[in-house]
This record gives structure tokens, sequence and C-alpha cells, in this order.
């Protein structure tokens, strides 16, 4: 049996940025159709935090908040949501409308919602959210795109260049191989020389091979198999594109990207817990572990305030 890497969302933030008009264009093309992309879209990071502080909590969504131009002219506020490790949720729907109507007071415009579910539930499809009584109804209605339907759309993914659809091929099979790192490792491989055959450039094929190698884990043992296979393929075609010392440098990126972003988020949460911190403890905190600030994000659950931590950052001491 594979291992599961716990924060998914990561590889999925990365790929959204890197080939936003393809994913837009590819899971929602009548929006995509609308867009202006000669115009440059912007990440509204900061902006989400402040609409949506909850959001950041935990490893099940790869929010992006992105401003757009529509082909009239007007500025589009998208709020593209992944749902990356999703169990059903009867407040989903209703979390999508929270979101809207937040993202309306802060820009005084609708933005346009979509859903990404990479969920293995084939019954579980939110796309809106209604209330209603005599003097008041509202139905709220978002994109929705399943992962799963994909399945029976294999060979139309095999042919289709755009980057999202080697995206899902890999999302479908990671969960398909669960229970099969053999079966894993020769999809994966087979995925990552259709790369090659099919013409992608090479930041391509690097970009697209950094998201197939972090959702589709393997073993040690296969690990090393895949690469000693992989490393003959680039010799026979002559195109060492992933050379030894870039994948050291892939995975060496990886993990920064998940310690900055667990730095992020326990400084955050700090803040709102015990208040604003001084530079002293903030210079403590970057220079604890990732394993210390694993620890610490457990231990603030129960910090009231400053004295807490300063007491348990006086317990990391050597």
């Amino acid at each position: 049996m594979s291992t599961l890497r716990s924060d998914q969302d990561s590889p999925w933030k990365d790929i959204l940025r890197q080939y936003f008009q393809d994913a837009i264009a590819f899971f929602f093309p009548q929006t995509a159709a609308r867009i202006d992309w000669h115009r440059p879209h912007e990440f509204l990071d900061k902006e989400f935090q402040q609409i949506a502080p909850e959001a950041a909590i935990g490893k099940r969504y790869a929010d992006q908040l992105v401003k757009v131009w529509l082909r009239q002219g007007q500025a589009l506020w998208l709020l593209v949501h992944i749902e990356v490790q999703a169990k059903a949720e009867a407040h989903f729907a209703e979390r999508m409308l929270v979101y809207h109507l937040r993202i309306f007071d802060r820009f005084h415009s609708h933005a346009t919602s979509l859903a990404i579910l990479c969920d293995a539930n084939a019954q579980w499809r939110p796309n809106h959210y209604h209330v209603g009584n005599p003097d008041t109804e509202l139905t709220f209605r978002f994109g929705m795109v399943k992962l799963l339907d994909y399945r029976d759309r294999w060979t139309e993914l095999e042919r289709d260049r755009n980057p999202f659809a080697v995206v899902v091929m890999a999302h479908l099979k990671a969960q398909e191989t669960q229970r099969d790192s053999q079966q894993r490792k020769e999809f994966k491989l087979g995925l990552i020389r259709r790369l090659y055959e099919q013409g992608y450039e090479r930041r391509d094929i690097l970009n697209l091979f950094r998201f197939v190698d972090w959702v589709m884990i393997l073993p040690k043992g296969l690990e090393c198999e895949f690469w000693q296979e992989l490393k003959a393929y680039e010799e026979e075609r002559r195109m060492p594109y992933i050379s030894s010392v870039e994948r050291m440098g892939i995975e060496q990126g990886i993990e920064q990207g998940i310690e900055q972003g667990e730095r992020s988020l326990v400084l955050r949460l700090l803040k709102r817990k015990v208040g604003v911190l001084s530079e002293s403890v903030n210079a403590q905190i970057n220079a604890l572990s990732i394993t210390q600030l694993e620890a610490l994000g457990e231990a603030l659950l129960d910090f009231s305030s400053l004295s807490d931590l300063d007491e348990w950052l006086m317990e990391q001491e050597p």
C-alpha cells in the first residue's frame, strides 16, 4: 500500500497558479470564453485570507480568489474552490454562499463561484444552496465539476493537450491505485513518458512532473525503480530533463513550501489566539524546526495568553 501525503492541497495550489488559464478553459469553458486573457489576472491572496480566515485551517482546500477582466472591459472576481480530500459535507453549499457574500461585501461585485471536487463519492454533488419561506426565497447556484466523472472520458483525456488533462489523470490513478503500488509506479512512469512523447516543453514537463510526483507517492523501493527506469528512458530519447540534481531541487522546493506554509499558518493562528507577537517571539518561532512547528500548532489550541506561548517556547530551549 502506498503512503499518502497529508498536504494534498499544496500541489493543487501550485499547478492551479501555474496554469490558471488552462484550468478555467478545461473545467469551465463558458466562463473562460468570457475572459480577456490578454489582460493579466491577479491572485488576491491577502484579500481572500481576510474574507475567509477559516479556510487556512486544515489541509483540505486549495482556494484561489482571482481578479480577471471580461472581454467587455469589466473586472470579474473568480472564486475557485478545490475540495482536495472531501467527504460529504452538509454545509458545503452554504460555505460557498458565505464566501460569495463576503466577496460581494468586500468588492461590491458578484463573483463567479466555481468548485472542483476531488473526492471519491459519486453521489455527493453540491452545486446550489436554497432557502425559502413564504416571504423570502434565495437560490444560489455555483459551477461544479467532479473529477470522478472523467473516469468515463479517459480516451478524451489522453488526446487532450491541456495540462489539466494530465492533472486529472494523475489524480484519478492516484485514487485508483491506493492499494496497488506496483500498478501506481507503472502508470506514473507511463504518464511522464506521455509528456515527452506529446512534445511538451521542458518547463511544462518539470511543472507537471512535480504534481504527478507529489500525488502519486511510491514506497522507497518502487520509487528507486521508477527513477532508474525514467533515467534510462530519458537517456534513450536523449532528453535528460529531470536530472538527479534537479529532482533533489524539486523535493527541497516542495519541503520548503510546506514549511513556509506551516510557519505562516501557525503565526496567524497565534495572533488570533493570544494577540500581536513581538519581534523577538516571531524570531523564536521562525527558528523552530518543522517538527516543533507541528507541535506548536497542536499546543496553541490550549493557549489563553502570551505567557502560555512564552512558557512553551522556554520548554523548547536546549
